[in-house]
């Protein structure tokens, strides 16, 4: 048994613009902007917006947007052209921040008016219904930091560093002194070798002057007055120079209209910093959205109940789980000893089963066929009140299984290279809608639209039913979400076996909710809306039929 706050769920929608619209049939791998295109903020429509709002998404996360490292030359515009050898793939990664007072010039229709452009996007998803979040990348900056649109009074990154201290309170950057970095990746024989002078510590706090190929060498670690090298020793009074430009770049773009930010790899950045900054902010934004991209989970108090941030990522704990159930590593059961160990953090944890980071659910080294998603998908978007995500294409289930360029043939959908997404292509050409986006469609508005499952509590039957004959907790899993006299009975089967459950009900379900055990309900499946009438009892088990890999919905009228 578990209660969930009354915070109402959301849906957030991940996508890249870069590839979202790009309609290119013939991309080339490890090709530039010129052979492979790329998709625009124009792409996004009000018919396309309108068309994710009706999908079920609340939300949309705008991933890339802010300027980055790239091998494309926008010279022209006047804008900083950054090293080849500190560019990942063509396009770059967009977390590799190189301007963060600008927008990403690959997706502007008129690279001169890319502000207007993006603003005009904000207001256009506003229209359709929808709120904006975007990414804030906090630990670490493109190497070549540079900002060419940064406002009147603004100074970049390390312009005022003492460069001959390794560590000092009010620099931007950490420095290797005496050492001389080297890139480690020469793209091309024309590309001359990029040296600093002295050494900057790496964004993935690799303290060395010659970072490896798997190391984030293209970015620098920013300073938030942490001397990592002295037992990570703080100095927070004053104030650290970092927090303050960094809590004016969060103010600007809230200024112009963004909802919220899915801030990446927030933990290693200070709780202390998240704590200023979150709440200075907030009294002037004080709907506005802080989630954190966060991995330990000793620190999700932290996060949550000194750093002030909404909700964290719940990846190594619920996607982590679901992962190892869907390919037999673990006992559907195993749900019951996940939410349990969050305890009040439970109901703060944003849920996903994809995103820019994981593999494909239909690629082929995981799922391979994206229906097989259905049982975990009913458990992490159902299961309580916490928002839930979904990552472009993946309810179209796209299977991520091209080899782009930088990004190799890994199951995941590139985010250094131009490309099309061949899913998505299809989709906003053709307007053929597969029959897996129906389904995601139909479960997501049944999350938003259900009163049980939007602000409801939530019942576990596992405990109750860990020893039924007609239950196996090996695949079977079931709970009640219940609001204001309806309850709806969600159970899944996680098996490849079709088969007849039969759920025992605890009185202290019954006791919980606060209704009467003796009373015949009228029921609803809800995928199929067929009425029943049944009668949920302490005398018998409710027996339930469902197919492999599925799940049923039953919704209990208790008036």
């Amino acid at each position: 048994m578990v209660t969930s706050s009354l915070k109402e769920k959301f849906l957030i929608y991940q996508v890249l613009p870069r590839l979202f619209g790009n309609t290119n049939e013939n991309c080339i791998p490890n090709s530039s902007l010129a052979v492979n295109g790329s998709g625009k903020f124009n792409d996004f429509d009000i018919k396309t917006l309108h068309s994710l709002k009706e999908l079920g998404c609340t939300h949309i996360w705008f991933t890339g947007v802010i300027e980055h490292a790239t091998k494309t030359d926008y010279t022209k515009y006047g804008i900083f052209k950054d090293h080849q050898s500190l560019v990942k793939g063509e396009a770059g990664s967009p977390y590799a921040i190189k301007d963060y007072f600008d927008v990403d010039p690959d997706l502007a229709s008129d690279v001169n008016i890319r502000i207007s452009e993006f603003t005009d996007l904000i207001n256009r998803t506003h229209e359709a219904g929808l709120k904006v979040i975007m990414d804030f990348v906090p630990n670490h900056v493109a190497r070549a930091y540079y900002s060419d649109k940064k406002p009147s009074g603004v100074e970049d990154f390390g312009t005022k560093d003492k460069s001959d201290y390794s560590f000092h309170p009010m620099n931007n950057y950490y420095y290797l002194l005496n050492e001389y970095y080297k890139s480690p990746v020469i793209t091309n024989s024309e590309t001359q070798e990029y040296t600093e002078y002295p050494s900057k510590v790496t964004g993935n706090d690799c303290f060395s002057s010659h970072p490896g190929i798997n190391d984030w060498y293209e970015t620098v670690k920013l300073n938030y007055g942490v001397d990592y090298k002295n037992n990570s020793q703080s100095y927070f009074n004053p104030v650290p120079d970092t927090w303050k430009k960094m809590r004016a770049i969060l103010d600007y773009w809230l200024n112009l209209g963004v909802d919220g930010f899915r801030c990446d790899m927030a933990e290693m950045v200070p709780v202390e910093f998240w704590r200023w900054t979150i709440r200075n902010l907030k009294r002037n934004y004080p709907e506005a959205l802080f989630i954190a991209e966060i991995y330990k989970p000793d620190q999700y108090s932290d996060y949550l109940n000194i750093a002030g941030f909404d909700y964290l990522y719940d990846k190594v704990g619920l996607y982590d789980t679901l992962r190892k159930i869907l390919i037999g590593e673990a006992p559907a059961s195993s749900i019951t000893k996940l939410w349990q160990s969050l305890g009040e953090n439970q109901s703060k944890m944003l849920n996903f089963l994809e995103n820019h980071d994981e593999q494909r659910i239909a690629s082929e080294y995981f799922l391979r066929n994206p229906y097989l998603i259905i049982p975990a998908l009913a458990v992490s978007l159902l299961f309580n009140t916490t928002p839930f995500m979904i990552y472009f294409g993946q309810e179209l289930g796209e299977r991520g299984m091209d080899e782009e360029g930088f990004s190799g043939l890994d199951g995941r959908t590139t985010i250094f290279d131009y490309w099309s997404v061949s899913s998505v292509r299809k989709w906003r050409q053709d307007n053929k809608v597969p029959l897996i986006r129906n389904t995601y469609k139909k479960l997501l508005n049944t999350a938003l639209n259900e009163q049980a499952i939007r602000v409801g509590q939530t019942y576990d039957l596992g405990y109750a039913n860990d020893k039924s004959v007609f239950f196996n907790p090996e695949y079977h899993f079931a709970f009640f979400r219940y609001f204001n006299n309806e309850l709806i009975l969600i159970v899944v089967n996680f098996s490849s076996n079709d088969g007849t459950l039969k759920i025992n009900i605890p009185k202290h379900c019954f006791d919980f909710f606060k209704v009467s055990d003796q009373i015949t309900y009228i029921g609803v499946d809800i995928i199929t809306e067929e009425i029943l009438r049944e009668q949920l009892s302490l005398s018998f088990p409710y027996s339930v039929s469902i197919q492999a890999n599925n799940i049923r919905m039953i919704k209990f009228s208790l008036q």
